[in-house]
């Protein structure tokens, strides 16, 4: 980790003793380093009247919208790390990466075995490396800032090398010895590695692979410590920063737009349907609708969305996590379909048999497994799931002295089941519209309410798995409405009240 010369030598003189070359260093040791960025609160402007973005103008909100998904990701995401990746050695471009590498250090050998030696490329590989240790270091640790700058003096090198005067192997053994102090303590076996390499270009090849290491250590660890502020100021911090894309784009919010109108189009409808079933309605009065409804309906389209299109803009920060949730509950809209089906069939004979519907369950999940996934034949599966159920309710009536299931009543009960999957199929939209409904009355609980509301029927089976996933989609849902409320604020006065007069922003998020 980053060094500062602030430090108790006394403290790391132990540590330091193995990958030192002088006492003199051992002031030195790893700690970790300080973020002084910030944020500041900001409502959303007016975005200003530009028709015309250039090219800097879409690659600077290009940026931060990059910006905004990983501080997102970071303060949301308690595993997100970064890894260390490199491209398959049977791929076309590890293949070539491979070549080209192997080409430029067997030129280095050749250079470094002439007589006199060459050094041009070692002198251009020591500049690299001293750059690389100089950006792992804080603010204030001047003197091993210092020494590193003296020791890999790329014109000092140069000048020895004219004299054939290089001592290439203590020029290596002084970078090993400070990347021993710089390094996050899961890279000390690959410091005595290096220690152990005689070879100086199989060296050199293998200090530039453990700073690759440790420059992915370095992000985590900036990661890990950034991660609390993150969550302290995310909220000012995502809005300040998509106000600053909005700036730069004024479309930036043309999908978000489009999202909040077909919701209320939706309830518009909803209402009209309403009116007209009901013979004393007055049907000249202008409907009143809630703007919290419509974005709550248009939250619960995320659930049934089609992610081959694009999201709108504001959700971008969420839309894997929104997703991973749709599929879920795909998987267990089939597990409900599948346990009502069998229990409608034959629920009577089976009545009395403790945790029934948790054994169906634990048939149907592993034959789901990845349902979601384009090679996936999900006919074949609900197959599959009624050949076992047939045989798990006969073993059951069997072990209870029950008349098993005949062949049309096995042939049925699997047929409906296969069926689960074709349109319009009354159990599927049954179950679907149970969990939207679950999923509504959880969206219209006060954020602050921690109770689920009660799971409708036929979802029972299912319940620990829909409270889980529920609390996880209000979790997001309810940061979204702190972070876009005042955008989302506009957009709907402009859409449910284009006679109003507009003014600043709203900074708070539409309630009922």
């Amino acid at each position: 980790m980053p060094l500062n010369d602030d430090q108790n030598s006394d403290s790391d003189s132990s540590r330091l003793s193995e990958s030192t070359a002088s006492s003199s260093d051992s002031e030195y040791s790893r700690q970790s380093f300080n973020s002084d960025s910030s944020s500041k609160p900001s409502s959303p402007a007016s975005s200003p009247p530009k028709t015309v973005i250039t090219f800097d103008e879409l690659m600077a909100a290009a940026r931060n919208l990059t910006d905004l998904t990983l501080a997102h990701e970071i303060a949301v995401n308690a595993n997100f790390c970064i890894k260390h990746e490199d491209f398959p050695q049977n791929s076309f471009t590890g293949t070539v990466k491979q070549i080209v590498h192997k080409a430029f250090w067997d030129l280095l050998e050749s250079e470094l075995n002439e007589d006199p030696p060459e050094y041009e490329h070692a002198i251009k590989l020591f500049e690299e490396i001293k750059e690389i240790l100089l950006s792992f270091l804080t603010p204030g640790a001047n003197r091993i800032h210092n020494q590193i700058c003296e020791v890999l003096d790329t014109d000092l090198i140069r000048q020895q090398a004219e004299h054939n005067a290089v001592d290439i192997h203590g020029l290596a053994n002084y970078i090993i010895n400070t990347m021993g102090k710089l390094c996050a303590p899961v890279r000390d076996n690959d410091i005595k590695q290096l220690k152990a390499t005689d070879n100086i270009v199989e060296l050199l090849r293998q200090i530039f692979r453990v700073l690759d290491l440790m420059k992915v250590d370095m992000a985590n660890y900036t990661i890990q410590n950034l991660r609390p502020y993150l969550q302290r100021n995310l909220v000012d911090y995502e809005r300040t920063k998509f106000q600053e894309i909005l700036e730069e784009t004024p479309s930036a919010l043309d999908l978000t737009t489009e999202w909040i109108k077909e919701s209320i189009e939706d309830e518009l409808s909803s209402i009209s349907d309403e009116s007209s079933s009901s013979p004393g309605a007055d049907s000249s009065s202008k409907p009143i609708i809630s703007p919290t409804l419509v974005l709550n309906n248009g939250y619960l389209k995320l659930l049934q969305w089609d992610y081959r299109k694009t999201i709108p803009e504001t959700l971008i920060t969420d839309e894997v996590r929104l997703q991973e949730l749709r599929e879920k509950l795909n998987q267990l809209k089939i597990i409900a379909c599948v346990c009502l089906i069998t229990n409608n069939m034959v629920g009577a004979a089976i009545v009395d048999v403790p945790d029934f519907a948790d054994q169906l369950k634990r048939i149907s999940v592993p034959l789901l497994e990845g349902m979601n996934k384009k090679t996936f034949d999900l006919k074949e599966a609900l197959n599959a799931i009624g050949v076992q159920i047939c045989s798990k309710v006969n073993r059951s009536l069997t072990e209870r002295g029950l008349p098993t299931l005949n062949e049309e009543m096995q042939s049925n009960l699997m047929g409906q089941i296969a069926h689960i999957v074709e349109e319009n199929n009354p159990v599927s939209s049954l179950i679907d519209k149970r969990i939207q409904f679950f999923m509504r009355s959880l969206l219209a609980l006060p954020s602050f309410q921690k109770c689920m509301p009660t799971m409708p029927g036929g979802l029972s089976v299912i319940q620990t798995e829909m409270e889980f996933i529920g609390s996880q989609y209000a979790s997001i849902v309810n940061f979204n409405k702190q972070v876009y409320g005042p955008f989302y604020a506009n957009i709907l006065r402009k859409l449910l009240f284009p006679e109003a007069p507009m003014g600043k922003a709203e900074t708070e998020t539409p309630t009922t």
